[in-house]
């Protein structure tokens, strides 16, 4: 239990450090803190197959990775291409498709789909097996994971013209789109926890992660420059 008080304790401080200080800590706050706790539990004797980083689950991993990148570009480019849900694509921070390529394939992997897999279904994933078991590092986990998210979904509703025009710009919609947001992550907690545990490598989980930000990033390009010609 010390382990797992130890690592909620530092991911909080990171969420807090990474969304309320400067740039700079946005930018390195969370791989820095992945990494860090990783060789911490490390040290506390957690193993690499209970971090999902032993090489002899890569295969394994590899091929649930393929699936799920498949899988979800799938639905994306149905979800962009239907009317009634092509307006959720519309995040203002993707309305450009240079800026929607570097988030893609810089930004989302190294700033969050690998150090937050690394974080949750790595250190966190480990710690809770050990001192909750499954139950545990499945309920736990994901409700940490849609916590996590609190402070990132701020400002969800303002900068997404779909979400605003469902749930409103006011401070009514500003909840119901952070609580959204909660649900949502947790929900895909879940989910990514499944792939971790059943391909028992972390490669799968960062893929899932990476193509549900990357692709819906790439998306919400292709729809704005839609709308815009």
């Amino acid at each position: 239990m010390l382990d797992v008080g130890v690592v909620v304790t530092v991911l909080a401080g990171t969420n807090l450090i990474a969304h309320f200080t400067s740039q700079w800590a946005d930018i390195a706050t969370v791989p820095i803190a992945a990494i860090a706790l990783v060789l911490l539990m490390r040290r506390r004797g957690l193993g690499w197959h209970e971090l999902g980083l032993s090489p002899r689950d890569w295969r394994r991993g590899t091929r649930y990775a393929l699936a799920a990148i498949a899988i979800v570009a799938g639905a994306v480019i149905i979800g962009a291409l239907l009317p009634i849900t092509r307006p959720f694509f519309m995040a203002d921070r993707y309305s450009t498709l240079s800026g929607a390529l570097i988030a893609s394939m810089i930004v989302i992997p190294l700033q969050t789909a690998i150090p937050e897999e690394l974080a949750f279904r790595g250190v966190l994933h480990g710690t809770l097996d050990r001192a909750y078991g499954v139950r545990g590092a499945f309920v736990a986990g994901s409700l940490l994971f849609g916590c996590w998210h609190i402070a990132s979904s701020l400002g969800l509703t303002s900068g997404n013209r779909g979400l605003s025009a469902v749930l409103g710009d006011g401070v009514a919609g500003r909840i119901a789109g952070i609580a959204l947001a909660v649900l949502a992550t947790a929900g895909a907690g879940i989910v990514f926890t499944w792939l971790r545990r059943r391909s028992g490598s972390l490669l799968a989980p960062i893929a899932l992660h990476w193509s549900l930000n990357g692709a819906g990033a790439l998306a919400a390009a292709v729809v704005w420059q839609t709308v815009a010609h």
